[in-house]
């Protein structure tokens, strides 16, 4: 089983991600240039955080437009995991991989500091193997992460079961309290409608280690691993998850 983790000009997580997907997790990884165009033997795909390109015009925004979004594109077309981390998951959205946008925090701080979320759907390999209702400790570390869209896309997405993560308390309750952003519905993260791609602001590479003070985020990781050595029905099973409205 091969990862990938994309290298834009400005990340400073690929080095993380790499780290834990080869030394924690203990599957092969290799590192993809913002400038490659294919993602050939790719089983699955990261896109770290970090501030691609400067983040001079809007976050994420430049690096939706690299040469090597069109392989990523076509790697989630066929099915495959790929995860965007903060600024992963701005890169996506600017992308159109994923719904919404991300903008600025409430009260214009940047943030940085462990934050709980609670697991909302389990119809991603990310996800699948943690209960609705699992509460993880990860942290965030972002200026640009309050997540917005139009209120009839938001109930769209929760019907469908896309909204993935929420911010919450300890206890697992969302509350505007625990919504370390200003996000609407408090949400912390979502995936696309076939589940392969999800986007979150927390960080599980940094919540991948016990002396990290948190091991929360290796389970996002474990989770994907065990759904792709269900392959191929796994994709098959995804599949037939987005047709059915997912399992939430």
């Amino acid at each position: 089983m091969t990862w990938g983790v994309v290298v834009f000009p400005g990340s400073n997580n690929d080095r993380d991600a790499v780290h834990v997907l080869r030394h924690v997790v203990g599957v092969d990884v290799v590192e993809v240039w913002h400038e490659d165009r294919e993602l050939a033997g790719v089983d699955a795909l990261v896109l770290p955080g970090g501030f691609s390109y400067g983040d001079y015009l809007r976050a994420g925004a430049i690096a939706a437009t690299a040469p090597v979004m069109d392989a990523v594109r076509a790697l989630a077309a066929a099915g495959k995991p790929v995860l965007g981390i903060c600024n992963g998951f701005q890169i996506l959205t600017e992308a159109g991989l994923l719904p919404g946008t991300l903008v600025r925090n409430a009260g214009l701080r940047f943030r940085c500091r462990p934050v709980w979320v609670r697991v909302d759907s389990q119809r991603t390999p990310f996800t699948a193997a943690l209960p609705v209702g699992t509460v993880l400790q990860m942290p965030i570390a972002h200026g640009e992460g309050a997540y917005l869209a139009p209120p009839d896309e938001v109930a769209a997405l929760d019907t469908s079961g896309r909204i993935v993560f929420r911010y919450c308390d300890p206890s697992g309750r969302v509350t505007p309290e625990a919504n370390p952003n200003g996000s609407v519905a408090e949400i912390a993260g979502v995936a696309n409608a076939t589940g392969n791609v999800v986007g979150l602001m927390p960080h599980p590479e940094r919540a991948s280690e016990a002396v990290l003070g948190s091991t929360d985020g290796l389970r996002l990781f474990a989770s994907a691993v065990a759904w792709l050595h269900q392959q191929p029905q796994a994709v098959s099973a995804g599949a037939a998850l987005a047709s059915q409205g997912g399992s939430r």
